[in-house]
């Protein structure tokens, strides 16, 4: 690492060459107003102009996102001329901006709102006419509201660089630009997979999930048995709503507050992940000795689905045919729960709190449906179930912590807490297929060679005298390298695990938003650390439980023993796995 001498505000110090000035100016202790940087590495584009400063030497203000910074560099952030053109340049992306902040979901973490409060923007300073709007809410998962953005582009960059799609771009020219699918149509008839990785980056309430909230409440005015399950990563996040550190694992607080809404079951969808784990390790089992489709794919990810179905329809037969673990665990509770309990299913209202839009997309796939009734009725994103416990006015950082209701499905392992981080289901299956074929667990227990944050994993691993060979990745542009394998015939894997999001869950598209301005107490350096730091509450959780394989699950046992019978029975089958079909080519309506 090289150094370089420079001044900001008079005060000399040495910073790393090749840095942004505002990348700089952070970490020596200055925040400059922006509405781009330290924002994943997305849309440093310098076109909102609203980080300007001044730099000796150069003509005119620069805008400190894109400027690089120089030895013997002088920088002036405080100057009344640079004070005040951005200020303007706030008040002129207002001048453009619908400011019904009050309905606003984003209201309390939208950076525009933050930046003008900053730079003291004013109201009204630029009246005239605006640029033509348009509101899409036709898909289950993603609102698209053009009035409220500020073309900063950060979603488009998100889209090419997680999934190497141009879903979003740059619509019409000049005053009418606007972000949208190509040719301005709606989400629901591009090739959107509906991931939520935009809605993520979106610095305004351009890009929202679709909320649900109301749905469950209705449920609950109604009178029906309303059940909650909460995935595995909406534990690492959950609690940066609320100020904690980023990875603060927040478990029994979230059970205390979800008793406290009133969910009348508390469930976590650890339980369907273990049975996750004995249907698919069963399947690819039964594939590796009978001559079946390899290498078989995971099925988790519900926006991996949406990519394979449009793009690699093809492959599909590649793919387990089992269902995600939260809408396995909403079949089993229509079903066998209902039964043990004495409901009818019809009743029975299930809520999946899920780190992930695209899940909001699947629980509305016509092959999710058991008995004439979807197996989960309404997702809410981790953003969500915080909103619901503010509006509750439950102060969550005084909860007890409280337990999983015990019954039924009470009980998880550890193999299913880690399905949260990319290479954890790749992770648990392996525990358990080392089990089935080698008759005895796997010492060390945890499988290293599948761990971490890369967008591309491999490893081999010999179970009895076999070396199965496997691949972990996440981010759709880093699956195409291994589906295009697959395709030309050139794979040498037995068993890949793909996870729609970088990073898998703990990045999901609903997870807490990670911005510098609304997280005061994290390090400089949190937009590049909070995957590791939310992985790593997941792996200590892990560690924490007495139980880490699934295939030791009593309350699973117990489940084949009394209802499912075996693992791929035909039952089993019945409930727990679907079917896939491949999407027509995407093609702008004329």
């Amino acid at each position: 690492m090289s150094l370089v001498n420079i001044k900001i505000e008079g005060v000399p110090y040495q910073v790393e060459e090749g840095t942004t000035i505002l990348e700089a100016a952070r970490a020596c202790g200055y925040e400059i107003p922006s509405l781009c940087s330290y924002n994943h590495g997305e849309c440093n584009q310098g076109s909102c102009r609203v980080c300007l400063v001044e730099v000796k030497g150069a003509r005119g203000l620069v805008a400190s996102c894109v400027y690089p910074v120089n030895e013997g560099m002088e920088v002036i952030i405080s100057s009344p001329k640079a004070i005040k053109a951005r200020r303007t340049s706030v008040e002129l992306l207002l001048s453009n901006h619908s400011q019904n902040c009050q309905q606003c979901h984003k209201n309390g973490k939208c950076e525009l709102l933050y930046v003008a409060k900053l730079t003291g923007a004013r109201e009204n300073m630029f009246n005239g006419e605006k640029t033509e709007t348009f509101y899409d809410d036709l898909t289950p998962s993603i609102v698209r509201d053009s009035s409220k953005c500020i073309l900063c582009g950060r979603c488009i960059a998100r889209c090419k660089s997680a999934h190497g799609n141009g879903v979003l771009g740059f619509e019409k020219r000049g005053f009418k630009t606007i972000v949208a699918p190509a040719g301005n149509i709606s989400f629901a008839e591009s090739p959107c997979i509906m991931c939520g990785q935009c809605v993520s980056v979106c610095p305004t309430g351009a890009l929202m999930e679709k909320r649900e909230e109301d749905l469950v409440y209705s449920a609950m005015s109604a009178g029906k048995h309303v059940i909650v399950q909460t995935a595995p990563a909406v534990r690492a996040s959950l609690g940066e709503e609320f100020g904690l550190t980023v990875g603060t694992p927040v478990t029994g607080k979230m059970v205390a507050a979800l008793r406290r809404l009133g969910f009348e079951k508390v469930y976590d969808t650890n339980f369907a992940a273990d049975l996750t784990i004995m249907e698919e390790g069963f399947e690819l089992i039964g594939r590796i000795k009978n001559g079946g489709k390899l290498p078989m794919i995971t099925s988790c990810s519900p926006g991996w689905i949406n990519y394979a179905e449009t793009y690699y329809h093809d492959l599909l037969d590649n793919l387990s045919s089992c269902k995600s673990p939260h809408e396995m665990q909403g079949a089993i509770l229509k079903t066998y729960y209902a039964q043990q309990k004495g409901y009818d299913p019809k009743d029975i209202f299930v809520v999946s709190i899920m780190p992930c839009t695209a899940k909001k997309y699947e629980k509305e796939r016509p092959q999710l449906v058991t008995n004439g009734l979807k197996d989960v009725d309404a997702v809410l994103t981790t953003r969500e179930l915080g909103d619901m416990i503010k509006r509750s006015g439950i102060i969550f950082n005084k909860l007890p912590d409280e337990e999983f209701d015990p019954d039924i499905m009470g009980d998880y392992t550890g193999a299913a807490v880690i399905f949260g981080v990319t290479g954890g289901v790749m992770e648990a299956a392996l525990r358990t297929a080392y089990f089935v074929l080698e008759g005895k667990e796997y010492d060390a227990i945890n499988f290293e060679a599948v761990r971490g944050l890369e967008g591309i994993k491999e490893a081999t691993v010999n179970m009895a005298g076999m070396d199965v060979n496997v691949a972990v990745c996440s981010g759709m542009a880093n699956a195409k390298v291994l589906l295009d394998q697959i395709r030309e015939g050139n794979s040498r894997y037995h068993f890949i695990e793909i996870m729609g999001c970088p990073g898998g869950c703990i990045n999901g598209g609903g997870q807490s938003y990670v911005r510098h301005a609304f997280l005061p107490n994290e390090d400089n350096d949190i937009v590049d650390t909070y995957r590791e730091k939310r992985a790593k509450a997941l792996y200590s959780e892990d560690e924490r439980q007495k139980i880490r394989q699934s295939h030791n699950n009593p309350q699973v046992k117990e489940l084949y023993e009394k209802f499912l019978g075996e693992p791929n029975s035909h039952l089993a089958h019945e409930l727990l796995h679907t079917t896939y079909e491949g999407r027509k080519p995407f093609r702008i309506k004329e």
